[in-house]
């Protein structure tokens, strides 16, 4: 397993466990994004390894293919003086050599690909972290909203409950029935108690006495003089006799029939 496999393996068992447990949506995220930094630093630290050891392929390749040309120009020494034995011999060690550093050589290239490889999924994490990093406030709001939604329902859904309502109702029907009671006790206790004619000349009088208080009231208003008020307030006496004298004669002479 690479060193990236191993870090998002990490990454989202971290990750897995804080959204199973999760409730502050703010602290969880914070917290993803503290283990992200952590699992990077850890990843950064592995490839810095890594770019380690590439660069001691990188030198030991040079450094072999330095010892190579050495034991050529040493074969080329040999042949000057004339010692061929000798220069067969350096020629031998020149070709270990230069195949030494051709193998260092060609494995450096394949460990200079991975490095890259390495340091490219490097910044492309480091990038995602970042962005994360930005996301969160977003996420954050969000679910503070979804957080509100869910609140506003839960309370709409206690308000629109139909067994308050229905208690309401019940008890509302149970006032205006008890009120409907207390009037017919009323309306009862008055056929069987109460003097209807004395209540009709009772409203005959208070109407009297309303027209009085119009007069009254034009007068203060200045719509009517204080004489004109009196002379109101005769007529409707002398209105009042003359009804009155009519029933009488009436009465007469109904009797002399």
């Amino acid at each position: 397993m690479g060193i990236f496999d191993r870090f998002s393996t990490l990454l989202r068992s971290n990750i897995n466990d804080l959204i199973s447990r999760a409730e502050n949506p703010e602290k969880m995220l914070s917290q993803l994004i503290v283990d992200m930094k952590t699992q990077l630093a850890k990843a950064k630290q592995q490839v810095a390894s890594a770019i380690a050891d590439e660069k001691k392929l990188q030198s030991d390749a040079e450094a072999m293919k330095k010892q190579a040309e050495d034991w050529e120009r040493r074969a080329m020494l040999a042949v000057q003086e004339g010692r061929d034995d000798l220069a067969k011999q350096a020629l031998g060690r020149y070709n270990e050599h230069l195949q030494g550093a051709q193998q260092l050589h060609e494995t450096w290239l394949k460990h200079k690909a991975e490095t890259d490889a390495l340091k490219l999924s490097l910044r492309q994490l480091n990038d995602k972290i970042e962005e994360a990093k930005r996301k969160k406030n977003i996420l954050v709001a969000r679910a503070k909203r979804a957080e509100a939604q869910q609140r506003i329902q839960e309370t709409m859904s206690g308000i629109s409950d139909k067994s308050a309502f229905q208690s309401f109702e019940r008890m509302a029907e149970k006032i205006e029935a008890t009120e409907r009671k207390a009037l017919a006790a009323a309306e009862l206790n008055e056929d069987v108690s109460g003097d209807k004619l004395a209540r009709q000349f009772e409203q005959l009088e208070y109407k009297g006495s309303s027209d009085q208080q119009l007069l009254e009231l034009k007068t203060k208003m200045g719509l009517l003089s204080s004489g004109d008020g009196a002379q109101a307030r005769q007529l409707n006496k002398g209105a009042g006799d003359v009804r009155d004298a009519e029933l009488i004669e009436e009465g007469e002479e109904g009797s002399g029939r």
